[in-house]
């Protein structure tokens, strides 16, 4: 029964660890997981922990939360991820939830304002630098590396809605399928 508890608060303890120590949302979080499930722990495979990515990236809800979700089922069932849930969560929530009591009193302050300031470009380096591990994992051709940068492009100068890049990348992947179907069947 001890042997069982002690692995349900290891889940919780790995997930609380990264929800408190990471600024920048999910995406910057799914590094911190990878090296715990994988590289530390060992609780998966790097082609399992990248699998368990598309399904988060491809459910509802927040993509670390997710994660943690898959990690936890996969590791110990309903429970597990119960408690790796929990584990990723609850730092934010107490976070959020101190800085809603206390920032109403600090919000004009322009010292507040220029720390806020500061984090946001430390924020996106956070987010953007995975990119490459995860790239690496999942084997990705960089040649294709454009597709990428245009879409961010698209989105911040031109204000294109993103909804509109994502219909359009699946009407050329159709068409790319019937394509190559078509050069198949000749």
């Amino acid at each position: 029964m001890k042997a069982i508890f002690k692995q349900y608060w290891e889940l919780f303890l790995v997930f609380s660890k990264i929800g408190a120590f990471t600024f920048g949302g999910g995406y910057a979080m799914i590094p911190l997981i990878r090296n715990e499930v994988v590289n530390k722990r060992n609780w998966l495979g790097d082609d399992e922990f990248m699998d368990a990515l598309a399904i988060a990236q491809s459910m509802p809800g927040p993509i670390a939360l997710n994660t943690a979700l898959f990690v936890g089922n996969k590791r110990l069932g309903f429970k597990g991820s119960l408690f790796s849930g929990l584990g990723v969560i609850l730092p934010s929530f107490i976070v959020i939830l101190f800085i809603a009591m206390v920032f109403t009193q600090f919000k004009d302050n322009t010292i507040v304002e220029r720390i806020f300031k500061g984090i946001r470009p430390a924020v996106v380096a956070l987010i953007a630098a995975p990119l490459l591990t995860l790239g690496k994992a999942a084997k990705i051709n960089w040649k294709n590396s454009w597709i990428p940068l245009l879409v961010a492009l698209l989105v911040w100068l031109l204000g294109v809605s993103p909804i509109y890049i994502v219909m359009g990348a699946i009407l050329l992947g159709v068409l790319h399928l019937v394509y190559i179907k078509k050069k198949l069947n000749r």
